[in-house]
């Protein structure tokens, strides 16, 4: 309890207000289980070290999660495009999980009886059929920011894809270090 209640006040006050709000009644569903989609970029880095906290607060567990896109979905309605080699698509997951595996350390795949997860799809759908087949998911949190520009505009924003979809409550994480490159580029 001691533990859980420095997680809190470290926090910062959004996310204090966010576990105090979660302690308060019985209207509040009990978090248990915490998905944490990533693409492993710096953004997902940061709603990861959101998501420790709050399981570590809440006792809960963490599902981390990571799609694998096949790099011909998109372009499948160009004609010209390669064959994939048979094990292409094999290769990238084994090395996703791989991946996905080495974020969190020993000690904290224990406590925080973590699970790892890769599909193989369109990040968004994949993510909202893992959350419809998984009802004990209490919790998203995931990163604001991974595509950008046209890819944006023309793809969606998976995030956005998730708040609007997703059967449980979602916590956005926007990156601390986008800020900070726009001041940057004030400056100069």
């Amino acid at each position: 309890m001691a533990s859980q209640l420095l997680v809190v006040m470290s926090a910062g006050p959004r996310l204090r207000n966010f576990f105090l709000a979660l302690r308060k009644g019985p209207a509040v569903t009990p978090i248990s289980t915490i998905l944490v989609p990533t693409d492993f970029s710096h953004s997902s880095q940061e709603a990861l070290e959101y998501a420790r906290g709050v399981a570590t607060a809440l006792g809960a567990s963490l599902h981390l999660f990571h799609v694998v896109e096949n790099p011909f979905v998109y372009g499948m309605y160009m004609e010209a495009y390669a064959a994939l080699p048979a094990d292409y698509v094999d290769s990238l997951d084994k090395t996703a999980r791989t991946r996905l595996e080495t974020l969190l350390t020993p000690e904290e795949k224990d406590r925080l009886r973590a699970e790892f997860i890769t599909q193989v799809g369109i990040p968004a759908r994949e993510i909202l059929d893992y959350l419809a087949a998984h009802p004990e998911v209490g919790l998203v949190i995931m990163a604001t920011a991974g595509r950008g520009g046209v890819a944006r505009v023309v793809l969606g924003s998976v995030a956005d894809k998730i708040v609007r979809g997703a059967p449980c409550p979602v916590m956005t994480v926007h990156p601390q270090h986008r800020g900070e490159r726009l001041e940057r580029t004030r400056a100069a």
